[in-house]
Order: structure tokens, then sequence, then C-alpha cells
């Protein structure tokens, strides 16, 4: 029942749990239990993934590149996609790629550069 779901991630997520603040994310990207609202999607997302919460950044990389919850924007994509593979993870490291293509030099640099940041900031002061 998604809207049992709901409510606990619901009050858990405001109380700052990340894998709450994911779940919710996931319920609103899907419209499960809720109306589907892709930037409430993100707004979930991205606490969770200022606490380090790896299926939120991923979530991020995909919402950046496909222009979801937000303006497209292939650095940030890049750059969730190259913090999530530096973890290991292979669909990041394939994304990144796909993403890559579409991107100048320049624009690489900038993303890696956005990721070094973010990391150094262990998840905070990730955007502009």
């Amino acid at each position: 029942d998604y809207s049992m779901a709901y409510k606990w991630f619901r009050k858990a997520a405001e109380q700052g749990h990340a894998g709450a603040q994911n779940g919710l994310g996931s319920l609103y990207d899907d419209g499960s239990g809720v109306l589907q609202d892709y930037s409430m999607a993100y707004k979930w997302f991205r606490k969770a993934a200022e606490q380090g919460h790896v299926r939120s950044q991923f979530a991020l990389g995909v919402m950046h590149a496909d222009g979801k919850g937000v303006a497209q924007d292939y650095s940030y994509a890049h750059m969730w996609f190259n913090i999530v593979a530096s973890q290991g993870d292979y669909d990041a490291k394939k994304l990144r790629e796909i993403v890559a293509k579409k991107m100048t030099i320049t624009d690489i640099n900038k993303a890696q550069s956005l990721a070094k940041n973010c990391l150094k900031n262990r998840y905070k002061s990730c955007y502009k």
C-alpha cells in the first residue's frame, strides 16, 4: 500500500533519514501513491544525496541528464555519475560515458571539477 509507505517515508524523511528521503523521492519520481512530481522527487533525492545516499546520487544524475525536475545539465549529470562510479557502480560508469559523448572537453573538465569539489565538501555545496 503506497499511501502507508508515503506516510512513513514522509515522517522519517522530514526527520532527516536519508533512506526515507530516497524512498520518498522514488514515490514522487514514479507517481506511486502520490501524484508524479519530478520537482518533489528531485528535492528529496537531493536531501538524501547530500547525506551520501548513493541511489539518490544516481537518481540526480539521471534527472539532470533527462531534464526531469531540474533543467537538463550534462555537467551535473556527469558529476553525479562520476561520484557514484567512483564507488564502483557499473551503471553509473556506463551512463557517465553516454553523457560524456554529448559534452565538450570544457564541459567534462567542469563536471570533473564539480565532482572533486562535491566530494571534498562531503556532498555539500555541489551546486553553483
